[in-house]
């Protein structure tokens, strides 16, 4: 499995993705997730990809020759050439439509679902930044700044702190900052996400990004980051007080009280209800 996340922001956008793949406990791996296609002073676009391994690397290779004719006679479309981040989306579109006219059927004999998801994002010379989600089916969405991050594979861990921290209106590095953090949840709570990690931060219209790296387990600022995010979660976590049921004299609300709603269903033992 794996955990992509990207989001767009009015200062910029920033990419993460981990690298494990696995197909059964004995067979985990290291795959790049990511891939940048940069022309320094014309565009900047930044790839992540989840799923079947094999759909997605398929996907990838075919993205750099794959040509969209939109008009007889006109120069063919290709993410080199498009002239707007749209018009590249819909270039990976085809290759994903590619792959599976070339591989789904041969893929569903035997029994292996086209599994692929993506996300797409950057920026073309002449216009504004944009991220979208892309399918297995070729289509794709497109973020908004009431959705501003796009998540693809294992998202569920490292959702909350998304939602709590980003907004359009985030500075890059503290988004930069928030990703690392919902890295490190996921990291945490599912084994089939795993170090070294890929991270692009790219700045608004700059065409180039000279922010890209890759984080191991010694990195020392992902060390950091892991080692305070834990200790300042349970130092909120125990400077929260514990319930009260009794009434005693606190500034805590009873637990038991202020609900406006009856008790749940409670059965009381009786010396009938006991077995012979």
């Amino acid at each position: 499995m794996t955990y992509c996340v990207a989001v767009k922001l009015k200062a910029g956008l920033v990419f993460l993705s981990d690298s494990r793949t696995n197909a059964g406990l004995d067979q985990i791996s290291t795959f790049r997730k990511m891939i940048v296609y940069e022309k320094p002073g014309d565009r900047f676009m930044c790839l992540l990809s989840a799923g079947n391994l094999s759909i997605s690397q398929s996907v990838r290779e075919i993205l750099q020759v794959e040509q969209l004719n939109d008009h007889e006679g006109g120069e063919p479309i290709t993410i080199w050439n498009a002239k707007s981040m749209f018009d590249a989306a819909r270039v990976l579109g085809s290759a994903v439509r590619h792959v599976y006219n070339r591989d789904g059927e041969s893929l569903k004999r035997a029994g292996v679902d086209f599994n692929v998801s993506m996300i797409f994002g950057g920026q073309v010379k002449g216009e504004g930044m944009r991220l979208f989600q892309v399918y297995s089916a070729g289509n794709f969405i497109e973020a908004t700044s009431e959705t501003p991050f796009f998540q693809i594979g294992e998202s569920k861990y490292g959702k909350p702190v998304l939602d709590r921290v980003i907004t359009p209106d985030t500075p890059l590095d503290e988004a930069a900052k928030c990703l690392l953090v919902s890295m490190d949840s996921t990291l945490k709570s599912n084994l089939s996400v795993g170090l070294p990690l890929d991270m692009a931060v790219y700045e608004a219209n700059a065409l180039k990004s000279d922010r890209i790296t890759c984080i191991d387990d010694n990195n020392p600022y992902f060390q950091m980051v892991r080692r305070t995010w834990g200790q300042k979660l349970r130092e909120v976590f125990d400077s929260i007080e514990h319930p009260t049921w009794d009434g005693s004299p606190t500034d805590v609300p009873l637990m038991c009280e202020g609900s406006g709603r009856s008790q749940p269903l409670r059965k009381i033992s009786t010396p009938k209800d006991k077995l012979i």
